[in-house]
C-alpha cells in the first residue's frame, strides 16, 4: 500500500519521508553505525528502492547534521512544509511508526516522538494511536 502511495510523491516529498524516518530512528538520542546501516536497509525496503543508495546515504548525513544544529522541532516543521497534504503526512507518520517498530517494541521515547510527530504534522493523537495499533499487529 505505501509503495503505491510513494510512486505518486515527488523527490522533495520522498526526502521528507526519509527525514521523518531518521527522526524516528534517532528518537533515543543514539544513532550508531550499526543502527545507521540497519536504517539504510530499512528505508530502501520501505521506499521500495525509490532512492539510490548513494543519495540515501547523503540524505542521512545531511538530515543528521540538520537535526544536530537545528533540533527536532525545527526539523519536524521543515518536514511539515515539504508535506503539505494530509495523505503524505499520514504516510510519513506510518513510516516513522514502522521504523520505531523495527526492533519489535516501541519505547517511551519513541512513543513520545510518534505523538510529537503527529502533532507537528497536524494528525490527531487518536488517529496516531490507531496507526500504532494497526501497524504493531
Amino acid at each position: 500500500m505505501i509503495g503505491h502511495e510513494l510512486q505518486a510523491l515527488g523527490n522533495a516529498k520522498l526526502e521528507a519521508l526519509v527525514e521523518v524516518m531518521l527522526l524516528a530512528a534517532s528518537a533515543d538520542g543514539d544513532f550508531s553505525e550499526v543502527e545507521r546501516t540497519h536504517f539504510l536497509k530499512s528505508v530502501q525496503s520501505l521506499t521500495d528502492g525509490h532512492i539510490a543508495p548513494e543519495r540515501l546515504d547523503a540524505l542521512v548525513s545531511e538530515f543528521s547534521a540538520a537535526l544536530e544544529t537545528e533540533g527536532r522541532e525545527a526539523r519536524l516543521n521543515s518536514v511539515k512544509a515539504r508535506l503539505p497534504d494530509a495523505g503524505a503526512r499520514r504516510v510519513a507518520l506510518s513510516l516513522a511508526i514502522q521504523v520505531t517498530l523495527s526492533d519489535g517494541i516501541i519505547r517511551t521515547s519513541e512513543r513520545e516522538l510518534i505523538l510529537e510527530t503527529a502533532e507537528a504534522l497536524e494528525i490527531d493523537r487518536e488517529e496516531a494511536a490507531n496507526l500504532v495499533s494497526k501497524l504493531s499487529r
